[in-house]
């Protein structure tokens, strides 16, 4: 396995072309590579951008109502700054939206996160002339009772999201019943870790020979994601909100 981090120039909101930032910095890339991509630009790149206005009351709770797809009654701004919500399949803070790195503006999470990644994928393939290839977008999360943040995809596109292990044997020859491998998750965690939080200027990692990997040119998102009525954590889910969209 190898990881190449790509350590590029700072991409600057409201909008910014990612096409050139991958004309300029991304190195040639091999057959099998998978491209893994901070949400943020993607975002910076179709100006989903809002400039901070400190005349606004809560400025930032209202584009979190405006952009979260559920959210949690109970808030805890006082403490965080943040507000619990579930944005495209995912339990995220403040629906993603951040104003780190950004220079006086507010960065939503990129529409249509699966289309641009495609889009992505079909453009690098045939710049570098490739059979196989696929792309992830990442976000920095937290994980319940643990300190600090690791990664999470927000899309992707051009790869299986699942290893299913059921039927095959333990070390004492019992079927797993239950056992899947989340692929894409494990891929974001390693690549927002490589990215850093701060002023590293690497919004892009390649990862190279990652093993188990299976290309697609189908759209196998809803592989990934599960209704969540059948979640293990029914019990919490169903605590958040559907907002109603006008």
């Amino acid at each position: 396995m190898e990881f190449i981090k790509v350590r590029t120039r700072k991409f600057l909101a409201p909008k910014d072309d990612f096409y050139e930032l991958l004309d300029a910095y991304l190195p040639p890339l091999k057959n099998g590579d998978v491209l893994l991509i901070t949400s943020k630009i993607l975002g910076i790149h179709q100006g989903r951008c809002v400039p901070i206005d400190k005349k606004i009351k809560n400025q930032k709770d209202i584009l979190t109502m405006q952009e979260a797809d559920r959210y949690l009654p109970i808030a805890r701004e006082k403490i965080y700054g943040f507000r619990l919500t579930i944005k495209d399949h995912t339990i995220i803070a403040s629906a993603g939206i951040d104003k780190s790195n950004s220079n006086g503006y507010f960065v939503l999470w990129p529409k249509n996160t699966n289309a641009l990644l495609k889009e992505i994928v079909t453009y690098l393939k045939k710049k570098h002339k490739l059979r196989d290839l696929a792309a992830i977008a990442t976000d920095s999360h937290v994980t319940p009772l643990r300190t600090g943040v690791n990664g999470i995809s927000t899309g992707f596109f051009g790869l299986e999201p699942i290893i299913d292990r059921r039927g095959s044997p333990d070390i004492f020859g019992h079927k797993l019943k239950v056992t899947r491998v989340n692929v894409i998750d494990a891929l974001a965690a390693i690549g927002v870790y490589l990215m850093g939080e701060g002023n590293e200027r690497t919004p892009m990692v390649i990862a190279r020979k990652f093993p188990n990997i299976k290309f697609t040119n189908k759209n196998t998102y809803r592989k990934l994601v599960i209704k969540p009525e059948m979640d293990i954590y029914w019990p919490l889910l169903r605590l958040f909100k559907k907002i109603k969209k006008r």
